[in-house]
């Protein structure tokens, strides 16, 4: 379940007759627990209590108290030993009026009425396995509302099916907002009369709801019509006249509205009922756009980016800068003034601001900080001068761009009541003004020139959303002359695996005349590359939350050339953290902050989260595309490698049909032909899978010159006219080789012991996990091999270090790694190593090795699982580790960012014979 589902079923709960029997099983039932897993605690199978209460092991002790004895018995909960024997999180109990919860590991507590508990459904969503965050606990109403508005809008849509169809779709998405509007505005006192749209509603509409879309549509056209002649020739009765006019192009247009069963009404009622004075638009805004997208309904709710997260975009772009220079202005009244005036020319744009979460949160930040100079100038009382107007963005779809406009109508107005008081924020707020920044459309297909175009011109494009067309805005940008922009955003990422054709074209269409490879690109490359071309017209500078792969492997070495190549820097980058929310498909996916700029002498800042989730800054001389204080050099596939003295190839492929190889059975019948041993034309065969799961196969090896004897054997014999039909009627590199329908098509393999490489791997991996094999083993072509490889080759791919590389400029399958031989292998860098560095090594990857059969027949999957990796295998490692990075630095390596920093550089000064004779020669001559 997810969180709006357990928000509706203990609202549910709490709304029913107490029933002190079964409220601890229907509680538990709200929170997802399956039916059998009550059926064992009514049984008491399960049931784990000592007071007569309910106790699931691991999770809750719920008892049931006498009336007037909540804080007795929750006392007694807290004090059971069968509490704490089964390590219970949380205490619960009520006796149907008053309610009392603590969560045992925090100790934090919940005292309510019974019928408010719901409220604090947030604070038990770990009881479902949601690991929440605070916010989401904190601002439960934004849930409630979510929740409530989507089951009225599809309840609307069982009765007015037409209002679900493409063409209708925008009619019910505007619908909505005006209803948000509403909600909102009656609970504000921007609708004289808290309540008062609500009431409205329940008294002028029938209960069997068959007038209410009617009385809705008056209301609306109110609302949308000034007040006297106008509203006398409108026919505005006067139960309607009292609402005030509000326009600014949301109640303008068409007046309909959807017909209303009595259940919609109901709902109706029940939404308007809410406290709206609690919505924060910076987080319900990506709530509530899931409500009209019907793949997404599913984990309605769920959506929403923390405004810290946001924060990691805004701050290091420029909100930092604004509050450095409020700190040096002090009360010099005249720095104010001046810092307030930059204030109002700020532009930020988010080309893919779905319901405006990125702008709310820079405006109501830039409000703080005006609020703070009009206090110090002694002007509490000032009017903003930052227009809603200099917030711009575009929506691909309609829904979220209209929440995104309202979200900052909203924004507005309770800052107006926050830093300037209510009866000031109520003068000057209706009605609402007609201009419209939020643009509905493809971002990647607009020109962003004409949405935030550069100072003191006019504009291109008009917007065709819910609010109306936006004026000519000639007169505000050309107050904005001299002002800054700022692009941000979160846009949608999408690796080549999963993007539609149609957003394969978006990128093609930005990218693809600038580099051969652009389809290897995440969709998201595309909004940076568009940036940088903005900033070749408009001064500006850009941060977006990103995939990481950008910044690794391919990626890396495609994109970015592209960026530096529009005169564009990395200004600052949050490296690699986890960007959760609560949507499934999105929990947990790795991402950074890249910031870029054409300001090249500004200081350049490095992000780093370790893994407690603590960032700290550093100040770099510049960040490099792989977001490391290092030369900006890309890493590119080499045919030979730089730093270690063993080749590496790819694997032996058959191409045979699936007759060389061998299972079991197989295997057997091969050994069971014949009268003479076969077993020296049988050999165990690997490849990546076989070698990290442990599964056992093998091939027919025959040499030459043993061609005949092997012929002698029926079932091999017919197996090689097997595999000769199949390559005679396969492609050309088959039929090369259909003369040699005994041998492999491609043979790589040599005398002595090998490597084995696994080309693709998990990325929870923490090592590379590679083997060492006599080469009695035949090797295929899933996998790598490091051929005639001495053990201490081993140790250094089985190390941290190589690890980091690896992650660094490999490419990735899906979310899997993809180690190859030409960027990963050849391109590591080594410095030189002393036959004792050598013999140390060697004695480490004896160590690792001597630890792995220590577990036989444990697999490879199994011991390097991170969650169950063995003790002596991890201090292996360790030790490993510590010995190769002493020989790079003397000591260990504090992180991975250091580990790369060092790695880089060296790699540079191993390559810099590669750079061509021009360019050195070039760089000779500057250096004269």
């Amino acid at each position: 379940m997810n969180a709006v589902e357990i928000e509706q079923a203990i609202t549910d709960l709490a709304d029913r007759p107490f029933d002190a029997l079964n409220f601890p099983y229907s509680f538990l039932e709200a929170f997802g627990n399956k039916e059998t897993t009550i059926k064992r605690l009514r049984a008491g199978t399960s049931n784990k209590s000592d007071l007569g209460g309910v106790l699931q092991t691991n999770n809750i002790h719920i008892a049931a108290a006498d009336p007037g004895t909540v804080t007795e018995t929750l006392a007694a909960l807290k004090a059971s030993p069968a509490t704490a024997k089964a390590k219970a999180k949380f205490i619960l109990t009520t006796d149907g009026e008053d309610f009392e919860a603590e969560d045992l590991t925090s100790g934090e507590t919940v005292a309510c009425a019974f019928k408010d508990f719901p409220d604090h459904f947030g604070f038990f969503l770990p009881l479902a396995g949601i690991s929440t965050v605070r916010q989401i606990s904190e601002n439960a109403f934004d849930i409630r509302a979510t929740s409530r508005l989507n089951r009225l809008y599809v309840e609307l849509l069982k009765d007015n099916p037409d209002w679900g169809r493409a063409e209708r779709r925008h009619d019910m998405n505007h619908f909505m907002a005006r209803l948000i509007f509403c909600f909102f505005a009656e609970d504000t006192d921007i609708f004289v009369g808290r309540g008062k749209f609500t009431e409205t509603i329940a008294r002028m509409s029938a209960k069997d709801s068959s007038n209410t879309h009617q009385v809705v549509s008056t209301l609306f056209l109110a609302m949308n019509t000034k007040a006297g002649a106008d509203r006398t020739a409108a026919n505005i009765p006067r139960w309607a006249d009292d609402f005030p006019y509000v326009n600014g192009g949301l109640f303008s247009g068409s007046m309909d509205v959807p017909t209303f069963s009595k259940i919609a009404r109901s709902y109706l009622l029940h939404v308007g009922g809410l406290d709206w004075t609690k919505i924060n638009p910076d987080i319900f805004g990506s709530m509530i756009q899931a409500v009209a997208e019907d793949e997404e309904r599913g984990e309605l709710g769920m959506h929403y980016t923390s405004v810290p997260n946001i924060l990691k975009v805004l701050n290091p772009l420029f909100l930092d800068d604004l509050r450095a220079r409020l700190d040096e202005a002090s009360d010099n009244p005249r720095t104010l003034l001046n810092l307030r005036k930059r204030m109002s020319k700020i532009r930020v744009f988010d080309p893919a601001c779905g319901s405006g979460n990125f702008l709310v949160i820079a405006y109501k930040e830039m409000r703080a900080i005006e609020a703070e100079i009009n206090r110090r100038r002694g002007e509490p009382d000032h009017a903003s001068e930052i227009p809603l107007t200099n917030l711009r963005g575009i929506e691909l779809r309609d829904f979220p761009a209209e929440i995104a406009r309202l979200a900052l109508v909203i924004a507005e107005y309770q800052c107006d009541v926050l830093y300037r008081g209510q009866k000031l924020a109520l003068a000057e707020f209706l009605p609402l003004r007609s201009e419209n920044w939020i643009t509905c459309g493809n971002a990647l297909r607009l020109d962003w020139l004409s949405i935030c175009p550069p100072s003191g011109t006019g504009v291109k494009i008009q917007a065709d959303d819910l609010f109306g067309t936006p004026l000519d805005q000639a007169e505000i940008d050309f107050e904005n002359e001299g002002g800054e922009t700022y692009i941000c955003g979160n846009p949608p990422y999408k690796g080549s695996n999963w993007r539609t054709t149609e957003q394969t074209e978006d990128l093609g269409a930005i990218a693809s005349h600038k580099a051969q490879d652009w389809r290897a690109l995440d969709y998201v490359a595309a909004w940076v590359i568009k940036a940088a071309q903005y900033g070749d017209r408009c001064r500006c500078a850009t941060a977006f939350v990103t995939t990481n792969s950008i910044c690794q492997g391919l990626q890396a070495s495609i994109l970015w050339p592209i960026v530096f190549g529009h005169g564009q820097s990395i200004a600052f980058a949050h490296t690699s953290f986890k960007w959760s929310n609560l949507a499934s498909h999105n929990a947990g996916v790795i991402v950074i902050v890249v910031g870029i700029t054409s300001d090249a002498a500004g200081k350049r800042r490095l992000f780093e989260t370790d893994e407690n989730g603590e960032t700290r800054v550093r100040e770099v001389s510049q960040i490099n595309a792989y977001l490391l204080n290092a030369s900006n050099v890309f890493v590119k596939g080499r045919k030979v490698p730089i730093g270690f003295d063993a080749e590496i190839t790819d694997g032996s492929g058959a191409l045979d049909g699936g007759n060389l190889i061998l299972d079991k059975l197989s295997c057997e019948q091969v050994s069971a032909s014949g009268s003479e041993d076969t077993a020296r034309f049988v050999r165990p065969y690997l490849g990546s899978s076989e070698f990290i799961r442990g599964t056992q196969r093998w091939c027919l090896w025959i040499r030459d010159e043993e061609l005949n004897k092997a012929l002698e054997h029926p079932e091999i014999a017919k197996r090689v006219e097997a595999v000769r039909s199949y390559r005679r009627n396969a492609g050309t590199r088959a039929r090369t080789a259909a003369n040699r329908a005994h041998k492999f098509a491609w043979i790589n393999k040599r005398e002595g012991r090998q490597i084995i490489v696994p080309t693709v791997f998990s990325e929870r991996r923490e090592f590379i996990t590679a083997g060492y094999l006599s080469d009695e083993y035949i090797i295929n072509n899933a996998a790598s091999i490091v051929q005639n490889a001495s053990l201490y080759v081993l140790a250094i791919m089985s190390s941290t270090l190589h690890m980091s590389w690896v992650r660094a400029v490999a490419g990735k399958l899906k979310s899997d790694l993809r180690y190859t031989s030409a960027t990963c292998y050849n391109t590591f860098p080594l410095p030189p190593l002393t036959e004792k560095n050598k013999a140390d090594l060697t004695r480490c990857a004896e160590d690792i090795l001597i630890a792995r059969e220590h577990h036989f027949p444990a697999t490879i999957a199994d011991l390097y699982d991170p969650d169950s990796m063995p003790s002596e295998l991890r201090a292996a490692h360790k030790h490993n580790d510590e010995v190769l990075e002493r020989i790079y630095i003397g000591r260990r390596f504090k992180n991975d960012t250091e580990r790369l920093e060092k790695l880089f550089d060296l790699y540079t000064k191993m390559t810099a014979a590669d750079l061509p004779a021009e360019a050195k020669k070039r760089k000779a001559g500057a250096n004269a």
